[in-house]
């Protein structure tokens, strides 16, 4: 009975693990292979991967595309990250009515889709455009600002601080520091692992935001790597090669630092503090 539940349990994750990697393998293969090819759902390697490629950089402005994401993705993480756990961190070391009052109404917020905020943000970000250029529709500082505070990252941080020993806050008050110095020399270096895994999420989702980017940035020079795929994509007659060579390259930048920091994302994830 045993070796049964085992065998039942080795199967489920096997189909599970050929669910979640078909995508990828059908993914790399297309890259290799023409377009006709594609449609046909050939799964074995072509030998177009080059031409591919040099296609896809004909076709379009591929560096400065993948340049526009990551200077929004790496400002994104970098800044929610300060934000948000500072929030986090005050909600849970300062406890008061009024801030569980507020902390709830957060949480609610996480109910509200961001397709019924679009409206209300672009009017913000045109009235700003005027007196604060630098913040106004179609530059990047206006795809950063509405994700440099979520819900979502404030309540994680929230609950893996409850988890934080507080003795080594009151022994670092002893010393002599000052709340910031607490925060910033006791309680990152402690939390690193809830750090990375906040930075994999959050860097991921703005690396593949697309809805709020196409929105508000209107001039070809800001493009981002997700609203280039979807020109290539709503082409006369688009050539799914090509397509998926830039799927690819698009994807590589958020897999390689989710390979590099899986294993303190599980220990964040889980809730682990080192």
């Amino acid at each position: 009975m045993k070796n049964i539940k085992r065998l039942i349990s080795y199967l489920i994750l096997i189909t599970a693990t050929i669910i979640s990697v078909f995508p990828f393998f059908w993914m790399i293969v297309s890259a290799t292979n023409k377009s006709v090819d594609v449609t046909k759902g050939k799964l074995l390697p072509g030998t177009h991967l080059v031409e591919n490629f040099k296609n896809l950089l004909e076709t379009i402005d591929l560096v400065p595309a993948l340049m526009n994401s990551a200077k929004i993705s790496i400002t994104t993480t970098i800044l929610a990250l300060i934000i948000s756990s500072l929030a986090g961190y005050g909600f849970e070391i300062y406890r008061s009515k009024a801030k569980d009052f507020v902390f709830n109404i957060l949480l609610t917020s996480m109910m509200i889709p961001f397709a019924a905020l679009m409206v209300p943000l672009f009017q913000m970000f045109g009235m700003i455009s005027e007196s604060m250029p630098f913040f106004g529709i179609d530059t990047l500082s206006a795809a950063v600002l509405p994700s440099l505070t979520t819900a979502f990252l404030i309540f994680f941080f929230r609950q893996s601080t409850k988890m934080f020993p507080k003795d080594i806050l009151e022994a670092g008050r002893i010393d002599g520091l000052s709340e910031l110095g607490v925060f910033f020399r006791i309680y990152i270096p402690t939390m690193k692992t809830t750090y990375a895994a906040a930075a994999i999420i959050t860097f991921m989702a703005s690396w593949n935001n697309y809805l709020w980017p196409l929105v508000v940035l209107q001039s070809p020079e800001n493009q981002t790597i997700p609203l280039l795929i979807s020109t290539l994509g709503s082409a006369y007659s688009p050539d799914y090669g090509v397509i998926m060579s830039a799927i690819v390259i698009a994807t590589l930048p958020a897999a390689l630092i989710f390979f590099i920091m899986q294993k303190h994302f599980v220990a964040g994830m889980m809730g682990s503090v080192k």
